[in-house]
């Protein structure tokens, strides 16, 4: 028997279902399905996925039914599981190729993984019989999120505007999207480590910081896990001022937040741009909201008015996450990462030697924290020499350059994928 098969079998044995789900996100695919059911079934019973572990047990018993597999991999996708949904549902694509709802599910299961080029394979096999929406939509989407602007213009100028009202913001948001992706082609950019360009077209934000660590090592820009600093968020705030005058844009006041680090940050942008500080209202034109982390946000009535855009208000996010990105996309972004500690939260210090020292959180109120992210040190990290420079030119030539488009039309819609340009990420 294979060794990665013996030890999956064991995690199933000892119950440990985090441990079997890593170790078959990387070796399911090596595994008949046949195999891997049953052991997706164990892990969702451990879970208690009842729906994942009845689908599991239809597939076990029968790995040839169409019906069985794409109910199989339906599970998967909903229960967060989509690598194991991939094999299963090209299987009953294979059976059954005239399904589109086993095709549809596959590009979503595929979207989910990233795995933009892969869908465009699948969906241009059939492309023949596909429907104009959304299969055809789908296919100029996700050769976009591949990085091949040229084919997605090309299948996006095909689609009429949809009967579908459900389909109208999709429309929207891919005509935006292409849009972006011109101007920056034509300023040289949208090469496949292009992350600031790129960044812009997928979510139409300006990207302010590079990450100065592992460049050329699998990050290509992003942070995994930031220990922010009070200087780094000093940082961003001079680049996202120097931002506002590149592009031309005059705000009138600052919008605060009403979270601490929101607000701390907020009081800090007021005095770095010059501009009156207000509490947010929402409709409020000519403004610039700040947000550390918009994941910090629960309120659903302010993320559904950070998600509208009023004439002139710029969102501005400190540090975004890129793996489970935020309800709102920001207008511009201080840095991209995985996981973020802000500089007021307990953490810990790890010392030359590697040992560890928790530090408590610092309780101090928003105005004295914003006094320490004035008083900080703004010099970024040097990183590991090995990064592209990026200058604080960098970031204000770009908005310089894409002014026209940018603050972007429409609502700040989440961008669920990191698109052509890939980072390393913690599973």
């Amino acid at each position: 028997m294979d060794s990665d098969l013996q030890e999956a079998r064991a995690l199933a044995d000892a119950g440990d279902a985090a441990g079997l789900m890593r170790h078959l996100r990387l070796t399911a695919d090596r595994f008949t399905i046949g195999d891997v059911a049953p052991l997706a079934g164990r892990a969702a019973e451990l879970a208690g996925f009842a729906d994942l572990a009845e689908a599991a047990a239809a597939v076990t018993a029968d790995p040839d039914r169409p019906q069985a597999l794409y109910a199989y991999g339906y599970a998967c996708v909903g229960r967060g599981a989509s690598f194991l949904a991939i094999p299963a549902l090209r299987a009953a694509l294979r059976l059954d190729p005239g399904s589109p709802e086993i095709l549809r599910e596959l590009v979503a299961a595929l979207e989910d993984e990233y795995r933009h080029g892969d869908a465009v394979a699948v969906l241009a096999e059939h492309e023949a019989d596909l429907p104009v929406w959304p299969d055809r939509y789908l296919l100029a989407y996700n050769a976009l999120m591949a990085g091949d602007v040229a084919r997605a213009a090309a299948k996006s100028a095909r689609l009429p505007f949809p009967d579908d009202e459900y389909w109208v913001p999709a429309h929207g948001r891919l005509s935006r999207m292409l849009a972006r992706a011109r101007a920056v082609q034509a300023l040289g950019g949208l090469g496949e480590r292009d992350l600031r360009g790129w960044h812009f077209v997928l979510s139409g934000g300006v990207l302010v910081t590079l990450s100065p660590y592992g460049f050329d090592e699998g990050m290509t820009g992003r942070y995994a896990y930031v220990s922010d600093g009070f200087g780094t968020c000093l940082h961003g705030l001079l680049r996202l001022r120097a931002v506002l005058e590149a592009a031309g844009r005059s705000p009138r006041t600052v919008s605060l937040l009403p979270g601490r680090g929101d607000r701390a940050l907020g009081l800090a942008a007021s005095r770095v741009l010059g501009l009156p500080a207000e509490p947010f209202a929402p409709g409020r034109t000519d403004t610039v909201v700040i947000a550390h982390d918009l994941r910090k946000i629960d309120d659903g009535e302010l993320l559904v008015a950070l998600h509208g855009r009023a004439d002139g208000q710029i969102l501005y996010e400190h540090a975004t996450c890129w793996t489970e990105p935020p309800a709102v996309s920001a207008d511009v972004n201080g840095l991209l990462c995985q996981m973020v500690v802000a500089p007021w939260e307990e953490r810990t210090h790890f010392t030359a030697g590697g040992a560890g020292r928790r530090v408590p959180a610092d309780e101090r109120t928003a105005e004295e924290l914003a006094d320490e992210i004035l008083c900080a040190d703004p010099v970024p990290d040097g990183g590991d020499g090995a990064t592209p420079p990026d200058t604080d030119e960098a970031p204000a030539g770009f908005a310089a350059a894409v002014a026209p488009l940018w603050p972007a039309d429409g609502p700040r819609d989440r961008v669920h994928s990191p698109g052509p340009v890939r980072s390393s990420r913690f599973l």
